[in-house]
């Protein structure tokens, strides 16, 4: 059997698709039976208008496994939106973990012990998209979904990455204002 996995933190930001369609997933992954599954039914359990917690579904009737919640960073406030997060999105979502669970990083063994909370970024703007491509809406949101779960699993990035490179690691806005007063 594997380690026990108290809790694990990750993210992830895949972007270059069609406009809108990066993803920006951070996930807490842990087992059930400590902090996190407290975390996990308390947020099931306290929903809050525009940022309704969801398991994450492979279809209409079909839970992923490990149990997952999706939880919106954006307000929704409109049902284009809301059926673009529950469905195109969502299914991403569910086929991340099921790709993490293939790949070995969360261990099938353990796929009835642990739950994920996956934060999900989806650009508000998204529903403005004429023909929205769906598929790579898709593609990009399951490679953000198994790599935030593969960096929380194999606790990335290290301190020791972060110490050697933190003078080099600026982050993307902020490098923009300094560009912007050159």
């Amino acid at each position: 059997m594997s380690e026990k996995i108290i809790m694990r933190v990750g993210e992830c930001l895949v972007a270059g698709g069609p406009e809108f369609t990066a993803a920006e997933p951070e996930v807490i992954i842990g087992e059930f039976d400590g902090p996190f599954g407290t975390a996990f039914a308390n947020l099931i359990g306290d929903q809050v208008k525009g940022h309704t917690r969801v398991l994450a579904l492979m279809n209409t009737d079909m839970m992923v496994k490990p149990a997952t919640i999706m939880v919106s960073k954006v307000t929704v406030r409109s049902n284009a939106y809301t059926t673009i997060l529950m469905g195109t999105v969502q299914g991403a979502i569910s086929n991340g973990v099921l790709d993490a669970v293939r790949n070995g990083t969360i261990p099938k063994e353990k796929a009835n012990d642990l739950g994920i909370i996956v934060s999900v970024w989806l650009h508000p703007q998204i529903t403005t998209v004429e023909d929205l491509d769906h598929e790579a809406l898709y593609k990009i949101h399951r490679e953000a979904t198994r790599k935030a779960i593969e960096k929380a699993m194999n606790n990335e990035p290290s301190i020791d990455f972060l110490l050697e490179n933190q003078d080099k690691l600026v982050h993307k806005y902020y490098q923009k204002e300094l560009d912007a007063k050159k």
